[in-house]
């Protein structure tokens, strides 16, 4: 048996200090951030001193937490709500922050064993289902709605009708998908960093799906580094800076990764309807807001934007820009269709994360003795969800093109050989 390394005896004593600071800096990342985007988007004024509550079930949502939404306005009354959104700033930001942390007793090792690497995951497991149980109890909260004025609050008042709606958080499912979406971040960053040890079993595996994994997340961050520099540069020059901060800090990746897929030749289908809208681009609410189920593509946004079609450019840019860095990240013997193979699988599972993702639905209403909804500000509809398989089968396609061009530009760039350690 070979003697334990002082990186092995550091992990097993400082194992689960280690893993309590990496669960309490994510946390405390992830509150931050969906604290000052609240903030931004006005949640500070919320009554009761709900902010904090909405603050925690914001960082439920951001790792797949499930909030229930509920409605009571008294007995001639009824009232009905339900929101599926996941802000991906905050998730974002937990992901990486988490993936640090996770690797950083990791570094400087070629190779670890499974039963070390399976034993410091589940560390930080189980840190994370006790943290992540704390918040879904504290994420509840219940709010009186003002009816307004006019006829509607003159109804309100004279049948007692106070509407209220509240959220809690489920916690069965919260804490599995809140377990699922922690075993994909530690997954993906094992597979990402290069310098992340794997079990012998697992090294073979690393010259196909290592290159590929990286470059798809280079490409992800890519579009969220030129949405930040979009939104404050129109920020800087068309004012809304509050607003575009809000939509940086909460929902930044939701809006460029939709525009990802719309650039592939991908298609939405959705609507808006109410008081709902939906962030800038003040296009996609144009396009939506109808009312019948509208179609969400280039050919649509170019009716009100012909700009969009400069999606085209950047994606056909950005995805060569990608294939390159998984060819140059390869081994010299990968030839070029399997650099095709290996970026059309990439991309496709990108995408389908995208669309898992981004998809939106939101709705509530009010109404009295039986009388549907009584319309105004007190009712809306929104959703928004792809064509699964259509955008699929173009990200195949875009990446299978990519994936080879990006393999001959990168031809002249000195690569690992197959004699060479990784």
């Amino acid at each position: 048996m070979s003697p334990r390394t002082p990186s092995d005896q550091a992990v097993a004593r400082h194992g689960w200090l280690q893993a309590l600071a990496a669960v309490l800096a994510t946390l405390i990342a992830m509150g931050v951030v969906a604290a000052l985007g609240l903030w931004a988007a006005g949640a500070g004024d919320l009554p009761d001193g709900a902010f904090p509550r909405v603050v925690t079930a914001t960082v439920v949502t951001a790792v797949g937490g499930t909030i229930e939404l509920s409605g009571n306005a008294g007995g001639l009354a009824k009232s009905d709500a339900g929101l599926t959104v996941i802000p991906l700033s905050v998730t974002l930001v937990g992901a990486l922050v988490l993936a640090a942390g996770f690797l950083r007793p990791l570094r400087h090792r070629a190779v670890a064993g499974a039963p070390e690497l399976a034993g410091w995951a589940a560390r930080i497991a189980v840190l994370w289902v006790l943290a992540l149980l704390g918040l879904a109890l504290a994420a509840r909260q219940n709010f009186t709605l003002s009816l307004g004025k006019g006829t509607v609050s003159d109804i309100g008042d004279l049948f007692g009708v106070s509407p209220k709606i509240g959220f809690r958080t489920d916690v069965p499912p919260t804490l599995f998908f809140g377990l699922l979406w922690l075993a994909g971040v530690l997954l993906l960053a094992l597979l990402v960093c290069r310098g992340a040890p794997l079990p012998g079993r697992l090294l073979r595996f690393q010259e196909s799906v290592r290159p590929a994994a990286y470059a798809m997340v280079v490409l992800l961050l890519a579009y969220v580094a030129l949405g930040i520099v979009i939104g404050l540069v129109t920020a800087v020059a068309r004012g809304h800076r509050v607003e575009t901060l809000a939509v940086i800090l909460l929902g930044l990746p939701n809006l460029v990764w939709l525009a990802l897929t719309l650039g592939l030749g991908a298609t939405w289908t959705g609507r808006v309807q109410g008081p709902f809208g939906l962030p800038m681009p003040h296009v996609l609410d144009e396009v939506l807001r109808t009312k019948d189920v509208s179609t969400l593509n280039l050919s649509t946004l170019s009716d009100y934007d012909s700009r969009v079609w400069w999606l085209v450019a950047v994606d056909a840019v950005l995805l060569l820009a990608a294939a390159f860095v998984m060819a140059a990240r390869s081994p010299a013997r990968v030839r070029a269709w399997q650099h095709a193979l290996h970026m059309a699988l990439a991309l496709a599972l990108t995408v389908l994360m995208i669309c898992l993702l981004c998809r939106i639905s939101a709705h509530y209403g009010l109404s009295v003795l039986g009388i549907g909804d009584l319309g105004g500000d007190l009712s809306g509809d929104l959703f928004l969800k792809p064509r699964i398989w259509s955008a699929l089968g173009l990200a195949v396609l875009w990446g299978l093109v990519t994936g080879f061009l990006g393999a001959l530009l990168a031809r002249p760039v000195r690569r690992r050989g197959a004699a060479e350690k990784e």
